[in-house]
């Protein structure tokens, strides 16, 4: 009779410690995803104050959009690399930061023109991204449904993004209101898929990138809701 009993409370014990690690694992994955939203904020405001922020506007405005994505795709898939890929949490930090950069910079133009011509429409972009993802958030963690599924979704809605972007890019046509609603649809599946990794398949050594592919997510929403909204403000003007 003993031998089943210590086999029972063993099982419990190593059940308690593999929901202990989960759980430490998501607290750093968004306790990361915080300071890399905090530093993205802090570089903006210093472009910004230091009048960087115009100079980098004009030059990227100034010219092709291609000039600006091609590097930006290049630096992205750098950063993610270093993040999933390497064993050192320095690299994993290396490639967190340079992505963070990369969207301060890459955010310049949009928050520029923004700034002038919708006023209040950064902030409000924001607040509806926070509850937005929130949101969602509470969706995955609330229902802990797996939504692996949306994996296909993800990828391919990415790739028939990036070819409108490219296309638009080329041949000068805009990409209207639609096509920015149907981005942040993308990136709330994003939101939902990259959570469901989170609470069931992402490594426990790995929160660096965790929070790297939550904070992509939670940008790309960002982008496109302020794209709505300053969008909204010049049909009313």
């Amino acid at each position: 009779m003993g031998q089943p009993v210590w086999g029972v409370q063993s099982y419990g014990r190593d059940s308690a410690s593999l929901v202990d690690r989960r759980s430490r694992f998501i607290v750093r994955t968004y306790n990361h995803l915080f300071g890399a939203i905090v530093a993205f904020i802090a570089l903006e405001f210093a472009l910004f104050t230091s009048g960087a922020a115009a100079t980098i506007a004009r030059v990227m405005l100034g010219g092709s959009w291609l000039l600006v994505l091609v590097p930006f795709m290049l630096v992205s898939y750098l950063a993610s690399r270093f993040a999933y890929s390497s064993p050192s949490r320095g690299a994993q930090y290396a490639g967190l930061g340079l992505y963070v950069v990369a969207e301060a910079i890459i955010f310049v133009p949009i928050l520029f023109i923004a700034e002038r011509v919708a006023p209040g429409a950064i902030q409000s972009a924001g607040i509806v991204t926070m509850l937005g993802f929130a949101g969602l958030t509470g969706v995955a963690f609330i229902t802990k449904k797996d939504f692996s599924f949306l994996r296909s979704v993800v990828m391919y809605g990415s790739i028939v993004a990036l070819i409108a972007v490219v296309a638009g890019a080329i041949f000068g046509f805009q990409l209207g209101t639609f096509f920015s609603v149907a981005m942040v649809g993308l990136a709330g599946a994003a939101i939902l898929y990259d959570t469901s990794n989170v609470l069931h398949r992402f490594p426990e050594d790995r929160y660096v990138a965790a929070a790297l592919q939550l904070f992509a997510s939670v940008a790309l929403m960002f982008w496109y809701v302020l794209r709505i909204l300053m969008s909204l403000s010049n049909s009313r003007n």
